[in-house]
């Protein structure tokens, strides 16, 4: 197999954590004997520095014209002054919205090596986490209306929340579907007691769960939804809900985890080319020091080996790989535990990549 990856390094730490994943990505080939070729795209703060806007339409074409997308991470204080419509954070949304990607799925799982890192309580977390975010990802208030105006002599500002029944309905067939290949179970979260956006959002759900009767359903509402996440993770599989509260509530879901460094994400619309990236930001603390954790991004990578390319053995490949290593006792600082192994970055790639390769 040949395939063509849009790579964007990023801001930050991005650059970093890339790299990582393309050593693996390019042990996955030499043992399975794929060709993956890489094509470099300036996206967020350095493509600001470099062309003057965070997307440059060039570099949206590349990515058009790939067979899948890899993202490290962009933005940083660097540029948090500029005006909205130029901020890093607005060539990632343009990018979703070019490439149609309406559906965000974000896994929250804890690996039995790092069970001491997660900040729960030994009883909840002996329950096992083991479960995953469907999040819209085009549409509601993040792609809404946005304005300032001054009323009365001091400004106003306004976000409109749009859905349509057609974007509730498609990503729901995600969710549903995502449902019947893991446990069976379906949790849709809104603020249907306030919002007549989530009123629609629980019509058209409730719709969809007639033509899924082998998976179980609920309604959640987002404030409940985000305390049962720390309460007992363990009663979900699938959670469904819009683009701003899917945002919160998988970072929220990323951290009873362990580490937000972990965290991998894929999103995808109709066809098989996706954007895969993992959650976390660019931390620019750390960037160039070597520190980051890559494992987000390497599971980032397989998911795309996965849901993109359909290379199921290569992408257990790669999770058995993370697993190993960790089995082994290393860690990136973000999860070093008493009688681990502390690693940099590369290091971790490099061990990584060796087992796939073995």
């Amino acid at each position: 197999m040949e395939k063509h990856i849009a790579v964007i390094p990023g801001d930050g730490i991005g650059p970093e954590i890339v790299n990582q994943a393309l050593k693996v990505l390019d042990a996955v080939g030499a043992k399975y004997a794929h060709t993956f070729t890489y094509e470099e795209v300036d996206m967020g703060g350095v493509a600001i520095d470099k062309w003057g806007e965070p997307l440059p339409q060039a570099m949206l074409e590349k990515c058009l014209a790939s067979d899948s997308v890899l993202l490290g991470a962009v933005g940083g204080p660097k540029w948090d002054t500029l005006p909205g419509d130029r901020r890093p954070e607005k060539g990632l949304l343009a990018l979703r919205k070019a490439m149609g990607l309406y559906s965000n799925l974000r896994p929250a799982k804890l690996w039995p090596q790092l069970r001491e890192a997660s900040p729960l309580k030994d009883a909840i977390v002996e329950q096992g986490i083991d479960f995953v975010v469907v999040r819209e990802l085009i549409g509601g208030v993040y792609f809404g209306q946005h304005r300032t105006e001054t009323v009365h002599g001091q400004q106003v500002a306004t976000d409109v929340m749009p859905y349509s029944e057609e974007e509730i309905r498609r990503i729901g067939h995600i969710a549903f579907q995502a449902a019947r290949k893991r446990r069976g179970k379906v949790t849709s979260v809104d603020k249907a007691n306030v919002l007549d956006t989530s009123r629609l959002w629980r019509k058209v759900m409730h719709q969809l769960q007639a033509e899924y009767p082998d998976v179980t359903y609920q309604d959640m509402l987002v404030d409940n939804a985000a305390m049962q996440i720390v309460r007992c993770p363990s009663q979900f599989d699938v959670i469904v809900t819009e683009n701003m509260f899917g945002d919160i509530l998988s970072d929220e879901a990323s951290m009873v985890t362990g580490s937000i460094g972990m965290i991998p994400s894929s999103s995808l619309g109709e066809g098989t080319r996706g954007l895969y990236e993992p959650i976390h930001g660019s931390a620019p603390d750390i960037a160039g020091q070597d520190k980051a954790n890559p494992i987000g991004t390497i599971l980032s990578a397989a998911m795309m080996l996965l849901y993109s390319f359909d290379l199921p053995q290569e992408a257990a490949a790669v999770e058995q790989a993370v697993a190993q290593v960790l089995g082994d006792g290393l860690r990136t600082g973000d999860s070093m535990a008493p009688g681990c192994t502390l690693v940099s970055c590369s290091q971790m790639g490099d061990a990584i990549a060796a087992r796939i390769g073995s």
